[in-house]
């Protein structure tokens, strides 16, 4: 998500911190580098120019120019700025106590809608409302199919007809009778999936606009893909003209998202981005929030959200028990390979380690981390152990080591860093269980820069040196002592 706006913005904020004393015209400089990232990100043009004018006003003033870290000044002021840019947002939907609430949800063909609206409606249902989806898509009769399947999926009825003489105006009226009426339970939200274009087009907007003007939604939702950048935008404002929305969702933003419709669609169209949708699972669908989204942007991780989701997936009891085990010191390997089963419930591996501040520099230095088969692999060792070797790794000798390789399918020297850097870990952990959340970040990064976190790279800077040659004495004493170890075996498997 927004990986290539993000490394641009590190880069130019970056040079500013490295350019020595700060003055009004390397300020300027950077931040020319700043609006050049920005429009790489196909950030609308006015909205890259009114930012950066914006910064620039208080970066070049005086308590910023004459404050002991200017640079970091400035960041914070992007940060802001940034904010600015994609908030404020409600997140509240509509809740009518005398009457049945109505949502209107509507975009072009592929910007996922029909899928968006099974994401809302399982979203309502989880925090105890009673949802209705209508599907008035009558020009793509798969999306009628298409509704009615993701209903049974989440559990929830779809008020759906045939698109043979029907009007979608007239689906979506029936279907808030029906939600009256009671015949299909206590429906209190109904959520309509109107038809979507190749392009925005006259007959779309008449259909729209009579569905509005008859029905009354209490707001209407323009559900885009953030992949199309500012075409994306442009359909918004088209839509927003005709229908006066009351929010956006993005969808795809786990997608190689550029940024720019995330950054330019609340000020070109004056309509908030409610929701994001981050990948194709109909739980996949989460509040925007501009603070977070500014710190991933700029590469501060989003701690908040990591939070959040975790607490989501795991009970609070479980995290209590793993907490007493690392304090008294008894966490296992077991309990390691429990832990990460967990953590790969989160999401891809670069996304949560992209939440962790300072963490996203280190995926950046180091392209080649590929934590996701890093921890399958771990995963294969612990669970080729028995229980005794996992409860007492210390007892894992070379033929231990051997056996668990080949049920692994790993090498011998896997294993063995695998049994170093869990050690270490498990002392880090143990410290880290009663600390503060800024003191556990802070352990994180030490354990990320000590290659704790990422169990290939004891692999690679062995290789690295290998590649460079010995650097010192100890060095070369080390490489000829095990030349002259290869050899005796050698010379023992000749004889």
């Amino acid at each position: 998500m927004f990986e290539g706006l993000t490394a641009s913005l590190s880069n130019a904020l970056g040079s500013l911190g490295r350019s020595g004393k700060l003055t009004e015209a390397n300020i300027k400089e950077g931040l020319r580098a700043v609006r050049e990232a920005l429009l790489e990100a196909d950030v609308n043009y006015e909205v890259a120019d009114n930012f950066i004018q914006r910064v620039t006003e208080q970066a070049v003033g005086e308590q910023v120019l004459k404050s002991l870290r200017p640079s970091e000044q400035i960041v914070g002021i992007v940060h802001q700025e940034l904010v600015n840019l994609m908030g404020p947002v409600d997140h509240t939907l509509p809740e009518r106590r005398d009457r049945v609430s109505l949502l209107m949800m509507c975009g072009l063909q592929g910007s996922g809608k029909t899928t968006t609206c099974g994401k809302l409606a399982r979203k309502l249902k989880e925090e105890g409302r009673r949802p209705l989806l209508v599907a008035a898509d009558l020009q793509r009769p798969a999306a009628i199919e298409q509704l009615k399947v993701i209903g049974q999926q989440i559990g929830v009825p779809v008020h759906a007809e045939s698109p043979v003489g029907n009007t979608a105006f007239q689906v979506c009226q029936n279907g808030l009778k029906a939600a009256k009426s009671g015949t299909l339970g206590a429906i209190d939200i109904v959520i309509l999936d109107t038809a979507g274009r190749l392009h925005v087009d006259a007959d779309l907007m008449k259909e729209l606009e009579q569905i509005d003007r008859r029905l009354h939604p209490d707001q209407v939702y323009f559900v885009c893909d953030s992949m199309t950048g500012q075409d994306a935008v442009n359909s918004a404002k088209a839509f927003n003209d005709a229908l006066e929305l009351d929010g956006v969702i993005l969808t795809k933003l786990d997608g190689d998202t550029r940024g720019g419709a995330a950054l330019s669609v609340k000020a070109v169209t004056g309509v908030p981005i409610k929701f994001i949708g981050v990948g194709e699972a109909l739980d996949r669908l989460e509040p925007f929030h501009p603070d977070r989204m500014a710190g991933r942007i700029l590469g501060m991780g989003d701690v908040v959200s990591l939070v959040e989701k975790a607490q989501r997936e795991f009970s609070e009891q479980e995290m209590l028990d793993a907490q007493e085990k690392m304090r008294e010191g008894k966490f296992t390997l077991t309990d390691f390979r429990d832990q990460m089963r967990q953590i790969r419930k989160l999401g891809p591996m670069r996304d949560i380690m992209k939440m962790i501040p300072g963490m996203g520099s280190l995926l950046d230095t180091n392209p080649d981390i590929d934590a996701e088969s890093d921890m399958g692999r771990i995963d294969a060792i612990i669970s080729s152990m028995t229980e005794t070797e996992r409860n007492n790794p210390e007892r894992i000798d070379r033929s231990r080591r051997n056996r668990i390789a080949r049920g692994s399918g790993t090498d011998p020297a896997d294993v063995n860093r695998l049994l170093k850097d869990f050690n270490a870990m498990a002392g880090m952990m143990k410290e880290m269980a009663g600390m503060g959340m800024r003191d556990r970040m802070r352990k994180v990064r030490e354990m990320a820069d000590g290659g704790m976190l990422d169990p290939g790279a004891n692999l690679r800077r062995e290789k690295q040196r290998s590649k460079r040659g010995p650097q010192n004495k100890k060095e070369l004493q080390d490489i000829r002592k095990k030349q002259r170890k290869q050899a005796r075996k050698q010379r023992k498997k000749n004889r």
